[in-house]
This record gives structure tokens, sequence and C-alpha cells, in this order.
């Protein structure tokens, strides 16, 4: 059985846009299961949904990692099923089913990610710096996947193997925890960047800022669940890989202007992340405690 949890909140034209391209595949072992606060968007989706393989799972509102814990729990099954994660306010490449049942061919492999592509406009800004981040993030992964080496993934969308895990840790981000409790019981992590995931990025400084500090803070309280686990996502690790970046991304003197001034928003986030927790401002995951109305693309 393979089960495609879809989180969202409140989005219902985003959300049937995502749910309608899982639902383009003619299998039958396919459950499409939206998990979402509003009872309103339950009853859009139904009126515009026939294909009796849709679910709707009303969202308690404690958070999507309660939430996910909650649907591990009552849809688990055994290793050969899947749970496919993702969000309403994406939508992804219509080869995804297929090459992430694929890749969970090899029996040694956990966890499936996939890559995250920017629906922004590269000739703006906050455009060119979503391009700019998840460029350099598709490199890591794909050095990494090839070394077969742990690493992250995309909350975006990932996938998972069922009877493995039926609840984590929600004091941090569930891309993150998730792989690693796999990596600690002998599964790999495999990076699929033939499967696009496409975001609607954050356009203006304060979304921008809340987005990346917020997920700042949930990488640091990796420290106090997992002290042992590697990190892929840091500062001292951004600086690094970075650095190779500058010179070889830029295509114009505006985009090189912009990528040092990305450099020094990275600064200011990761400082602002740093006070907040030093002020025990902590990681909490109330599903999106602020919302990010930027990167809303249709509701």
């Amino acid at each position: 059985m393979i089960d495609v949890i879809i989180n969202s909140y409140n989005e219902p034209k985003a959300t049937l846009r995502a749910v309608e391209v899982f639902l383009k595949s003619s299998r039958k072992d396919l459950r499409v299961i939206v998990v979402d606060p509003f009872s309103e968007v339950e009853k859009f989706l139904r009126s515009e949904i026939k294909d009796k393989r849709f679910n709707f799972f009303l969202d308690p509102g404690e958070g999507k990692s309660y939430s996910l814990n909650l649907i591990f729990q009552e849809f688990g099954g055994s290793q050969e099923d899947i749970f496919i994660l993702t969000d309403g306010d994406v939508y992804v490449s219509e080869n995804v089913i297929d090459e992430f049942v694929n890749a969970f061919e090899d029996k040694k492999i956990g966890v499936v990610t996939a890559q995250p592509v920017p629906i922004d406009d590269r000739a703006e800004k906050f455009g060119y710096w979503s391009h700019f981040l998840l460029a350099g993030i598709d490199k890591v992964r794909r050095r990494l996947s090839a070394q077969k080496k742990f690493m992250e993934c995309s909350g975006y969308l990932f996938a998972i193997r069922k009877g493995v895990i039926y609840d984590f840790p929600m004091e941090t981000s569930e891309d993150s925890i998730i792989p690693f409790l796999f990596w600690k019981k002998d599964f790999g992590v495999k990076y699929v960047p033939s499967v696009k995931v496409y975001v609607k990025n954050p356009s203006t400084w304060d979304d921008w800022v809340n987005q990346k500090s917020r997920n700042i803070k949930a990488h640091e309280n990796l420290n106090k669940i997992e002290s042992d686990m590697p990190r892929t996502k840091s500062f001292l690790k951004e600086v690094r890989e970075g650095l190779s970046f500058l010179f070889v991304y830029p295509k114009s003197l505006k985009e090189f202007f912009w990528t040092v001034q990305l450099y020094f928003a990275r600064l200011h986030v990761y400082h602002k992340a740093f006070s907040d927790l030093r002020k025990k401002e902590t990681y909490a995951d109330g599903w999106r405690e602020n919302d990010i109305a930027s990167t809303r693309t249709l509701d």
C-alpha cells in the first residue's frame, strides 16, 4: 500500500492541485490522505474529488509532527509499504510514485527524498536567493547520496518505509529526525533528483526571516534530541559549501551583489535564531505558527 500524506493548512485550491497530481496515477494500491485542521477544506475537496482513493483526516491542530505520529500509528503497515509525505502548498512531478517505488526496490533503503525546485522568479532578489540556496542543497545531496552517507531530507517531499518507526520526537523538524531514526536502524537515505517538488519561497523580508530562523531553531534542537546525529545543515557547513558557489553560481554583476547580500542575510537569521534560543524561545511544532503569507500560491 502507498499512502500519500498531504499536510495542509486552509489552502483548499493549492491542496486540490497537490492531490490531483498523485491521483493521475492508475495504481489501485494508492491512497491519498489530506491532513488539515479545517473542516471547510474537507468539504471543498470532497466536492471536487470523486476518486475513492482520496481520504481526509481532520488534523487535531497540535502541529504537523503530532498529526504525522497519529497517521503512522493508524495507517502503518509492512516494510513493503510506503508513506509519501508532502505539503498542500507545493506540487510534485508526475513521476513521483514510480520513481520512489523503484528506489525502495533496494531493501536497504528506508528513506527517499526529492529535489525541491523553486517556482520563484530568478530575476527578483528573493527569487534568486531561493534558486541559489536550493541549488546548493541539490549539490550536497547528490554527493552524499552517491557516497551513501547520511543526509537530512526535504520536508516538502520525502518517503519512508512503513513498519520501521511509528512515532518520532516533535521538538524538531520531521525531515531531519525521521531520516536519522531510520539511519540508526541501518537503513540508507537516497536522493532522487529526477523527482521534483515545486516550491514557492518567501518573497518578503519578514516572511523570509521568519521561515529561515524557525528552520534553524528546529535544527539546533537536534543537539538535545540526538547528539550523535551527523549534521548536514549547520552554519559552518553553509559557509564551506557556499564559498564554492559564490563565484560560480551568479550569472551577472547584479546576481553577484544579491549573493553577497544573501550571505549577510543568512548571518542575520542565524544571529536571530541563536538569540531567540538564548531567550528560551525554542522551536515549537505549531503548524504554521507564523503564517508565511508570501509562500501561498493559489489560496
